[in-house]
């Protein structure tokens, strides 16, 4: 029989937990009665109940001294679409201000085929492109662990609307599998796997380029079908008629996505970039970033950053605010959420009370260590500013309005802004001029498997 031991860890025993230790962690558990006290209500109840900081909800009002939104909040359902969303969202304010709609949804359908598909063929040509590597190149493994998962970044969608164009949810409305994309995905994923072997394969064995262009073509064919029967055929053009919030009729007749789009959509988007707070060492202030792999259209721009202090960016968002203007953003989302009140809050639960333990990682130590990472994407809509000081953020999430949040909006203290918020989206021209001239130099690149490109996967 074989003996299985821990290895030395330099302390005279072998590593392993000794009976002993055991014995001793159940005296003192046993001994504390605070201890006993979070056992008896944490087995019966949510832990998010018991550790709740009464005061933060006590304490936080849910009115705004800036207030954009006075339309419904739309709802992504079990997709990971929320950068598609929380995009539209943007810019639907402007499409019904035009239309004069009380309320108007792009086609998040029609964004969540094209990114698919165009990811599908970024994808193979980055197959292609590290063909020469082994298998077990830790790049290679990364890309084909999530080959075409449902996140994306803020200039993948900018991609998107230059490339295809938007149109109404009514002409490209939600299915099933838009709704519910898990069981979609595993097939693509599945096919898309099943294609990277074969042009790996090709290359192995020295086929030409447009031998592998050719089968990269065929393999694609596959992945529009099935994109096809789940999401619908996206329009090559369409009717577009509607009566506004006035009952007055209005009709444009037969028009292209991008015609569609050039009339409907306001936003000056080529102007907007990226703006990320990362505070890791290795991550200077005032510098751009991408991340490698990282993309949705070959033909595409790159995903870059540059990075801010977190005052700027707090600046910035409450000034596009102030301005009448939501502002897209990306956060780690879960932690020190209240959900069925729609709050955030740093200190929304005691957990230290309850474990006798503080937690101690940081920011820039919760990147490095897997603690943090963006995770969703969602708009501000608002802000409450006393005396000169932001206190509190408004937040249009996209998870629908029936039991998330206030009729799906939530409120962000200022607190969860700085522990939590990683990026925002805003017009380049926001920002000072050293800042602006930072774009005119070439980025660091970061790995494929940076947490800084996490809300694309």
């Amino acid at each position: 029989m074989t003996t299985m031991t821990g290895s030395s860890s330099g302390t005279g025993h072998d590593g392993a937990v000794s009976d002993k230790d055991i014995a001793d962690f159940r005296t003192t558990f046993s001994a504390d009665p605070s201890a006993r006290i979070a056992q008896n209500a944490v087995t019966s109840t949510d832990i998010n109940d018991v550790a709740l900081n009464r005061s933060i909800v006590t304490d936080t009002d849910f009115s705004f001294s800036t207030l954009l939104d006075d339309w419904e909040v739309t709802n992504q359902k079990q997709s990971g679409r929320c950068w598609l969303f929380a995009a539209l969202n943007l810019m639907r304010v402007g499409a019904m201000k035009t239309m004069n709609l009380k309320n108007f949804e792009f086609s998040q359908n029609y964004m969540f085929f094209w990114d698919k598909f165009e990811r599908a063929n970024y994808f193979f040509e980055q197959i292609i492109d590290t063909a020469d590597r082994d298998i077990d190149d830790r790049t290679v493994a990364f890309m084909l662990d999530g080959p075409i998962d449902d996140g994306g970044q803020w200039n993948m969608f900018m991609n998107l609307v230059r490339r295809h164009g938007v149109v109404p949810q009514s002409v490209m409305p939600e299915t099933h599998s838009s709704s519910s994309s898990g069981r979609m995905n595993a097939h693509l994923k599945h096919k898309l796997r099943e294609g990277a072997r074969t042009l790996r394969g090709m290359v192995a064995e020295g086929r030409s380029s447009d031998e592998v262009a050719a089968c990269k073509q065929t393999l694609l064919a596959t992945i529009w079908r099935i994109l096809c029967v789940h999401l619908g055929t996206p329009p090559t053009s369409f009717d577009w008629q509607w009566n506004d919030k006035d009952r007055e009729f209005h009709r444009d007749g037969r028009m292209t996505p991008l015609e569609f789009t050039a009339k409907y959509v306001e936003l000056p988007l080529d102007d907007f970039v990226c703006l990320v707070h990362d505070p890791r060492e290795t991550s200077p202030f005032g510098r751009t970033f991408t991340v490698e792999r990282l993309g949705n259209v070959v033909s595409g721009e790159r995903v870059i950053y540059l990075n801010i202090e977190m005052d700027l960016m707090k600046s910035i968002t409450r000034s596009v605010l102030e301005s009448g203007e939501p502002v897209w953003f990306g956060c780690d989302v879960g932690p020190h959420m209240q959900r069925k009140m729609g709050l955030w809050d740093s200190d929304m639960f005691r957990y230290d009370d309850l474990y006798g333990e503080d937690f101690t990682l940081e920011k820039s130590s919760r990147l490095e260590y897997h603690q943090s990472l963006m995770t969703h994407a969602m708009l501000f809509t608002g802000v409450d500013v006393v005396d000169g000081s932001t206190r509190r953020w408004r937040v249009e999430n996209s998870w629908g309005g029936e039991r998330s949040g206030r009729k799906g909006f939530y409120t962000m203290n200022d607190s969860w802004f700085d522990q939590y918020m990683f990026e925002i989206a805003a017009r380049k021209s926001a920002l000072p001029a050293e800042l602006q001239s930072a774009f005119d130099e070439e980025p660091i690149a970061l790995p494929a498997w940076d947490p800084m490109g996490s809300l694309a996967h």
